[in-house]
């Protein structure tokens, strides 16, 4: 049989056989691919200041241009019309392949989100938080609060979703596969304010 070889079906015409199944479930499979952390860039947050090169408050050719020696992927940027301007502002960007997706007010960046399977490691006060289990992490997170205020400290978000005031970090969740791993959701310091309604609701994932 040649790889190109068909099997019939049923109504006598021909259809793929199994081995492109099988390249289908191989796909599949790579789909849910969560990078190592030795395959990843690490980086540390300097809450509500910056996360990595990314600068809060910086215009989307300034993070392209910080970005640049982290990755060869161009920013993919969404722009939207307000209504009665004529202008089009950018308010997403996005490094698909890189694992990161950039949020903008008034085109300053004021959102990073990390993707959980191929993002950016970034660690906080030494502890990595993507691509985390989400109960471990957030134990550290109630540990951590321990010695500060509680009450001031934990926030709890859409799905039980745990954030954290000190740090301008909300620990987001996405699936792999049959796992919930860590996508944090970073922001400045005037986000605490109203964060439900500061970042659009497309940031939060539905898991």
């Amino acid at each position: 049989m040649s790889d190109q070889e068909q099997c019939p079906d049923v109504s006598g015409s021909r259809s793929p056989c199994f081995r492109d199944a099988a390249v289908a479930s191989v796909v599949m499979f790579e789909w849910w691919h969560v990078l190592a952390d030795d395959e990843r860039q690490r980086w540390t947050l300097d809450p509500f200041v910056r996360v990595g090169p990314l600068l809060f408050g910086m215009a989307p050719g300034e993070a392209s241009e910080a970005l640049s020696e982290a990755t060869k992927e161009v920013q993919r940027h969404t722009r939207r019309r307000r209504a009665n301007e004529t202008a089009r502002v950018v308010v997403e960007g996005e490094y698909r392949e890189f694992g990161l997706k950039l949020y903008y007010r008034e085109e300053r960046l004021v959102g990073i989100v990390v993707d959980a399977l191929r993002g950016p490691q970034v660690l906080a006060e030494g502890v990595a938080l993507v691509g985390r289990v989400p109960s471990v992490l957030e134990q550290w997170m109630l540990d951590r609060a321990e010695a500060r205020e509680p009450c001031a400290e934990l926030s709890y978000w859409a799905a039980g979703v745990p954030g954290s005031d000190s740090l301008g970090v909300v620990l987001d969740v996405q699936r792999a596969g049959d796992r919930l791993l860590t996508r944090p959701v970073f922001v400045p310091r005037e986000a605490l304010e109203d964060l439900s309604h500061f970042l659009p609701p497309e940031v939060w994932s539905r898991c």
